[in-house]
């Protein structure tokens, strides 16, 4: 058995994007360039690293259809409720681990709640800096499953919020 040793790739490292996704691109670096695409907000250019009918395990929002590719309007509602223009904000992968298809990301999420979504109160104006544990599955180039884990409970405390109740 041969074992080979390469490179991590820093999360800080500066990613650039090619126009369209390979299937060859590997997995980490599938998923280094989605954080880096969620924290541009210039565009929406994190969705075509989503596959079409991706799989969001865990509801990156409360309420979220049950139905693939819902994760997509998710995330979009997510991203229009918090602000990263200061400094420090946003998707920061702060440790990755890459095993075939998946890819487990442990990451330091930072903005301030501006913005309305269904499910969450009025804008606050509050800052939040919560972790977050991502497992992503890649396939074919696009990442096509979703679990997570975050301190909701941090976050909830952090902006204000009252602790979500059944409907």
């Amino acid at each position: 058995m041969q074992h080979t040793t390469t490179a991590a790739t820093p999360a800080t490292t500066p990613v650039t994007s090619a126009p369209a996704l390979a299937p060859a691109l590997a997995p980490k670096q599938v998923v280094l360039d989605f954080i880096a695409a969620l924290n541009d907000r210039s565009g929406q250019d994190w969705e075509r690293y989503l596959a079409t009918d991706v799989i969001d395990h865990n509801k990156i929002i409360f309420g979220e259809e049950e139905t693939p590719g819902a994760a997509i309007e998710g995330f979009r509602q997510q991203l229009a409720a918090f602000s990263t223009g200061a400094p420090g904000d946003g998707f920061h992968a702060e440790q990755l681990i890459a095993e075939g298809d998946e890819v487990v990301a442990r990451l330091r999420v930072r903005g301030v709640h501006t913005g309305y979504h269904p499910r969450m109160p009025e804008p606050t104006g509050r800052r939040c800096d919560v972790e977050q544990i991502w497992i992503f599955t890649v396939r074919a180039g696009r990442i096509a499953e979703i679990r997570a884990v975050s301190d909701r409970l941090g976050m909830f405390l952090q902006l204000g919020w009252d602790w979500p109740t059944e409907d």
